[in-house]
């Protein structure tokens, strides 16, 4: 698979959560020696450092040398195939990831990327395939995303499950990742709970200050709200057919 996270990078910077929420502080990239995200920190302006963890670093299904809750995020592309449990890795991959952190996660689709055939013709050190959901699959070794992630504890909130096809074509059986533009992925990202939002079974906390402008607005966004409800009490809505 060729450049992988240097290919999410145009539609990852689309996207205002990478830049707020996803890349923010302190990260490590796990399996991203051969396309470190490391080349590219300068674009995510909140990042502080990402450190780059490959097999010389041990084993990234157990991550035995990082203590627990040591990373801000946590990213990993195209790793997780080549574990032996990828359960167990995405739970240490949690563990070593600080609460309200994210995880996040890119694997080739089985279908996009093995097409019918495993052990895979593209990538002999593939282990399984992945898919986001099929009741059934022609890989004896295929992982169904959703049932795995519904493996893991309560200290875990699904943001998201996206197939990455919008640059896949319709060719004759052919390893599109090697085209500079085809990612032939799924990309998970997961957030890990605060311990407040676990006592709390997943309830957001209510109890936040706002500054005074922000008040003012909101409150005006409500108050318009009530002015059409009370205007509509008159004018029944959708009823005006004069000429505008």
């Amino acid at each position: 698979m060729s450049k992988e996270c240097s290919k999410s990078l145009a539609r990852r910077l689309s996207n205002p959560n990478f830049m707020r929420l996803y890349f923010k502080g302190n990260g490590i990239d796990i399996g991203g020696k051969s396309d470190p995200l490391s080349l590219y920190i300068e674009l995510f302006p909140l990042v502080k450092s990402i450190r780059t963890w490959d097999i010389e670093d041990g084993d990234a299904q157990f991550m035995s040398s990082v203590e627990s809750e040591t990373y801000d995020f946590v990213h990993s592309s195209h790793c997780l195939e080549h574990l032996n449990d990828p359960l167990e890795g995405i739970q240490n991959w949690l563990r070593i990831l600080k609460p309200g952190g994210y995880l996040i996660i890119t694997v080739p689709d089985e279908d996009l990327y093995e097409q019918g055939k495993f052990p895979s013709t593209f990538n002999k050190e593939h282990k399984w395939t992945f898919t986001i959901y099929k009741y059934s699959s022609w890989s004896t070794k295929s992982i169904n995303i959703i049932d795995m992630l519904k493996d893991l504890d309560d200290n875990t909130c699904i943001e998201k499950i996206e197939l990455l096809n919008s640059m896949h074509r319709i060719l004759p059986r052919y390893d599109q990742t090697l085209t500079p533009v085809a990612e032939c992925g799924i990309e998970v990202i997961i957030r890990k709970r605060t311990y407040e939002e676990i006592s709390n079974k997943g309830k957001l906390p209510k109890n936040i200050l706002l500054n005074k402008e922000v008040r003012v607005y909101l409150n005006q966004y409500r108050d318009d709200q009530n002015t059409l409800i009370q205007y509509n009490k008159i004018t029944k809505p959708f009823n005006n057919e004069s000429n505008i």
